[in-house]
């Protein structure tokens, strides 16, 4: 997931696999996801961010926003809370799963 951030982090839209079950319903294990480079700024609760919290990156929900600080929070689909992340760990918001558009992401790219 660090090589996937890398390439999010320089400003590219990058598919990949992810697998696990920590986001289902949203992705399920190995379901083809397209990450887009964000404006952390924009970032609401509901989306779906690749982010690095307390040393590991996921592509989890943000469950809170704390514009004030610059930072969100981040969980998976099961109620589990990640932790707190600044706005620069905030890499990239996922735009589609499966070729099917997320909802809610329009404005939020940025780019480089």
């Amino acid at each position: 997931m660090d090589a996937v951030a890398a390439r999010v982090a320089e400003g590219r839209s990058v598919e990949f696999r992810p697998s696990g079950s920590s986001m289902i319903p949203l992705i399920r294990s190995r379901q083809l996801v397209t990450v887009t480079p964000v404006d952390p700024t924009k970032v609401q609760v509901g989306d779906i961010v690749l982010a690095r919290v307390a040393g590991t990156t996921y592509l989890h929900l943000v469950s809170a926003v704390d514009t004030s600080r610059g930072r969100v929070q981040i969980s998976n689909n099961r109620g589990r809370i990640n932790g707190w992340t600044d706005h620069a760990r905030l890499y990239g918001i996922c735009v589609a799963v499966d070729g099917m558009p997320r909802p809610r992401t329009a404005g939020k790219t940025r780019t480089p």
